[in-house]
């Protein structure tokens, strides 16, 4: 297949086909922009000297050398729910696609020509998006450089990094983005009259729930197993006691990332067995046939809200420290020396980060319930042809969206202060000061202070109700989606 020909039968199709490839150049679009931003941050030359510190930036984390890897990194961790976002651009309108490819198998195309087609597709959707992330980021980088008198820049818009490294990034996505096509058709056969999918018939396992519910009670386990390992006379030492608290909290890092199928099934299982209305029976009816819907974008949705939550943990640990030091400067008559409003100021940009994870990851799933809504077209039709109300199906829609959601968020806002908060929630801080006296035998004093770390709850109440309604957004957007999807004319066109 000539590859004006492959373009040709990559880049035509519906008003579906459109909208994925539209949906797909816009989050390559938003993966090229991070990652020419955090290669950006890494080219900024190092200053070198004593300090490190690089004078033509006012902002301290972009000016000492120490610092950026921090931004970098946080850069590249934003790139995980984009990646998720891409992942499910490319599977909506799949039932579309499917009869395009079923189409062309009819017409004499092999299987790996059609698969060859719908991977072109995407690596074309995705190398529109990459070329228009890469001309928004040279114009972006044009409009904000604004030195001041003394030439310092609140961002690097004097730093570009190197020809091979743009050019590597923005063909990078459309790379990924093929491979991440043809991944998502390893499971598709296409026939001349079809395309038959394997999919995943079996419910999830539980150990997902197992990590998840040993996580949310350890920090409860603390305590009593630090009285019992203070007692034992050949216990464990302190340090190995504090590895395996750690090792369990991640393993309900990894329970609830990897378990959201487990959680949406088991939701929809107790709103099968409880539920006394329509709406909830069908949404758990629905959760319970295909708990792996939006899977990655509901994984990346709740890795956010656990970062987030462990920064809101830290946040109150960093506070409770920065407290008990000047506490101690106090009652010796010296001065504590920190910096708090840099330190806060770096959450402050970690928080940021997190929300534009959650809002991405929210569009993600935004993704996966119009995708569902359009494949199911035609079953919603029938219903509302047979005098279902279109509120109950949007109260489905609604509890299919949000109920998986509030326990899976209370868990991971559990976990992520888990994080924090399991080596220890005390804070304390001690210093050794000698009075002055004419012979050497002066005594002596320890001052020492120790405080307790509170629990944020505003904060991590602020995080969840902040991502509760996030979703609740995407729920009345997927209602409304819902609507026009059952009008007459769609209802002809299904």
């Amino acid at each position: 297949m000539r590859p004006a020909t492959l373009a040709r039968l990559a880049l035509t199709g519906s008003r579906t086909d459109t909208l994925r490839i539209v949906f797909t150049g816009a989050s390559g679009a938003l993966a090229a922009l991070i990652l020419l931003a955090a290669a950006t941050v890494a080219a900024v030359p190092e200053a070198g000297g004593e300090f490190g510190v690089v004078t033509r930036y006012r902002p301290t984390l972009l000016a000492e050398d120490g610092l950026r890897p921090g931004i970098v990194a946080t850069l590249l961790l934003l790139a995980v729910p984009v990646l998720a976002l891409a992942g499910q651009c490319i599977r909506f309108g799949s039932p579309a696609r499917d009869r395009r490819l079923a189409a062309l198998r009819l017409s004499g195309a092999t299987p790996g020509q059609a698969v060859l087609v719908a991977a072109g597709e995407t690596a074309g959707a995705a190398l529109l998006g990459s070329l228009s992330g890469g001309l928004i980021y040279l114009v972006g980088r044009w409009a904000l450089d604004r030195p001041d008198a003394a030439g310092q820049r609140d961002l690097p818009t004097d730093v570009l990094p190197s020809l091979p490294v743009l050019a590597g990034i923005v063909l990078l996505v459309p790379v990924v983005g093929a491979l991440a096509g043809a991944f998502l058709l390893r499971k598709v056969i296409v026939t001349p009259l079809g395309v038959v999918r394997r999919t995943r018939d079996r419910r999830p396992s539980v150990w997902p729930g197992v990590l998840i519910i040993a996580g949310v009670f350890v920090p409860f386990m603390v305590k009593p197993l630090g009285w019992w390992l203070d007692r034992a006379p050949q216990g464990m030492s302190a340090t190995v006691f504090l590895l395996a608290m750690m090792l369990v909290v991640l393993a309900a890092v990894v329970g609830v990332v990897l378990g959201t199928g487990w959680i949406a099934y088991t939701t929809g299982r107790l709103l099968r067995r409880y539920a006394r209305r329509p709406a909830t029976l069908l949404a758990g009816r629905q959760l319970m046939a295909d708990p792996w819907s939006g899977s990655r974008t509901f994984a990346a949705l709740l890795a956010a809200v656990i970062v987030g939550a462990g920064v809101t943990g830290f946040r109150a640990e960093l506070a409770t420290q920065f407290a008990v030091e000047d506490e101690v400067a106090r009652r010796t008559g010296s001065e504590s020396g920190y910096d708090t409003a840099f330190y806060f100021g770096a959450i402050d940009l970690i928080d940021i980060t997190v929300a534009i994870a959650v809002v991405i990851a929210a569009a993600g799933i935004l993704i996966a319930l119009a995708e569902g809504v359009v494949s199911r077209r035609r079953a919603y039709a029938i219903l509302v042809a047979t005098g279902v109300p279109r509120r109950t199906l949007g109260a489905a829609i609604a509890w299919q969206t949000l109920a998986p959601l509030i326990p899976a968020t209370a868990v991971a806002l559990t976990v992520g202060v888990s994080l924090v908060r399991a080596p220890g929630t005390t804070v304390n801080s001690s210093i050794t000061t000698t009075q002055s006296c004419a012979d050497a035998s002066c005594p002596e004093t320890v001052v020492a202070v120790t405080r307790q770390v509170p629990l944020p709850f505003g904060d991590l109440a602020v995080l969840g109700a902040g991502t509760l309604a996030i979703m609740a957004l995407v729920a009345v957007l997927g209602i409304v989606l819902l609507r026009m999807s059952t009008d007459p004319s769609e209802l002809r066109a299904a």
